[in-house]
């Protein structure tokens, strides 16, 4: 008994080393992922919540910068924030939850869901192909028109699906990818036709309640919410408040609004039964095509080492707000990272939070080239900023030159009515990103503005060359090309 009684007592405090030297690790991981978060805000590069978890357990939840720059509000863990198009993920459940029950057949057509919508591409549109995004349903979001005039309007499911959601389609159905918000909106008129209750009663009733999603719901623009972020958009150094737009417009697309620690258990909640079941969950999270499974982005990036880790992920952009989710679930890690700023993209935040987590030096934060454009614009004039700016991106330690922010700033000097710097930023976005589709979309849209017909038909041109899907692009060149 005594010898037994010293060996249990010497693998207790062997244990209880572990344990402590465990924490003491944990406690290292923390304080680093935290610093290296604090490293973006002060950059201005990121301003929000981050959750960090693994193995169930919840190793950093905060807030970071203002959810109010107003009235000087901080972000907290509790802040609720705009999911975006990581709605996404839940009406696919919705939808998943409909099929499990026999109401909805992954093969069956539109046509069969949705009376009113127009039968002849509802007969040939399956489920399965709205949910994976391979249905040909053109993307509302890409008319440069609509999102400019009739973000504002409040509206109906069907009246929406008829007006917006109904157009031809830009492919046959199952032959390409290509990401549609529209698709999804329909999905949820579906999902409201098929139970007779609202797509918000199916979420609070199938989903949030369940998972004591207590602080998760649809955003309704005629409410206010406690504890709930303004939106903002981040414009070289100043936070400006977001545009309005009303919230019946994203709806089953992008509507909901949530917090990291809401998401924390959503994550959990999807490594068992409760919601949906093991084979429903193994077709969401199998790749149809492009890497996209129903509602999520399914990748196999390589860490280190030739070390490859699945991933479950889904990024947000709307009016205002930002955000990324990656779920490691080879080993139950999971990362969520809010953000109230338009137009700021979390990517090197996330991989250096989940480089830290497998133990790997992250990159570290870099200044924005594009703001460091924009103070030369105002320090020096537009023509001697661009010429230093070639001698800063050589700078690659410091800076980091990304084509959404030199467009952003583009916009800004275009919408600001300085149509000779807009010019000359998008011209310098197409020789930095020759192969992109949208620069030349840009660029065509300043030199029309700077009443350069000619050289806008030219990159229209270019810009429809590398995306045929360019809906908008081809109705602002026939314009164009009509003298009008």
């Amino acid at each position: 008994m005594k010898k037994f009684s010293i060996i249990t007592t010497k693998s207790a405090f062997l244990i209880l080393l572990l344990f402590f030297l465990g924490n003491v690790f944990s406690q290292d991981k923390v304080q680093k992922i935290d610093e290296y978060i604090q490293k973006y805000n002060e950059l201005g590069q990121f301003n929000g919540a981050v959750l960090v978890a693994e193995d169930g357990k919840i190793l950093l939840s905060k807030g970071y910068g203002m959810a109010d720059f107003e009235n000087k509000i901080p972000n907290k863990q509790g802040t609720k924030f705009r999911l975006a198009s990581v709605t996404k993920q839940f009406t696919a459940t919705l939808i998943m939850q409909l099929v499990e029950k026999g109401k909805i057949k992954l093969d069956g057509k539109l046509s069969e869901y949705l009376a009113y919508y127009r039968k002849d591409i509802g007969d040939k549109i399956t489920i399965h192909q709205i949910l994976s995004h391979t249905s040909g349903i053109s993307n509302y979001t890409d008319n440069a028109g609509f999102m400019q005039e009739e973000v504002k309007n409040k509206v109906t499911p069907k009246d929406f699906v008829l007006k917006y959601c109904s157009g031809e389609l830009i492919f046959e159905p199952g032959t390409k990818w290509e990401y549609s918000n529209s698709g999804y909106f329909i999905l949820g008129a579906v999902i409201e036709e098929v139970t007779g209750k609202t797509y918000e009663q199916n979420l609070q009733e199938n989903i949030f309640t369940p998972l004591g999603m207590t602080n998760s719901g649809l955003e309704n623009s005629d409410k206010t919410y406690e504890n709930k972020a303004k939106g903002y958009i981040s414009s070289f150094g100043e936070f400006k408040p977001a545009r309005f737009l009303d919230m019946t417009i994203p709806f089953s697309a992008g509507s909901i609004y949530s917090t990291v620690e809401d998401m924390f258990r959503w994550d959990q909640a999807l490594y068992g039964e409760k919601i949906l079941s093991a084979a429903s969950k193994e077709k969401m999270f199998s790749p149809v095509m492009n890497n996209y499974g129903y509602g999520w982005q399914i990748i196999e990036p390589t860490l280190k080492d030739d070390i490859t880790k699945k991933v479950i992920t889904h990024s947000g952009g709307i009016f205002g707000f930002t955000s990324l989710e990656t779920r490691l679930v080879d080993d139950n890690k999971f990362v969520m990272i809010l953000n109230n700023l338009e137009n700021i993209g979390l990517n090197q935040l996330n991989n250096g939070i989940v480089s830290v987590l497998y133990g790997i030096e992250p990159l570290p934060p870099k200044k924005s080239a594009a703001e460091e454009l924009a103070k030369l614009v105002n320090q020096k004039g537009i023509d001697a900023a661009i010429e230093e700016f070639y001698k800063i991106k050589e700078n690659k330690d410091e800076y980091r030159v990304i084509e959404r922010e030199m467009n952003q700033l583009g916009y800004i000097y275009l919408q600001g009515g300085k149509i000779s710097e807009a010019v000359k930023v998008f011209k310098l976005n197409v020789e930095l990103y020759p192969q992109s589709a949208n620069v030349y979309d840009s660029y065509g849209e300043a030199l029309a503005a700077a009443g350069d017909k000619e050289n806008a038909i030219i990159n229209y041109r270019k810009s429809i060359e590398l995306d045929p899907a360019n809906e908008n692009g081809k109705q602002v060149l026939k314009k164009l090309e009509n003298g009008k």
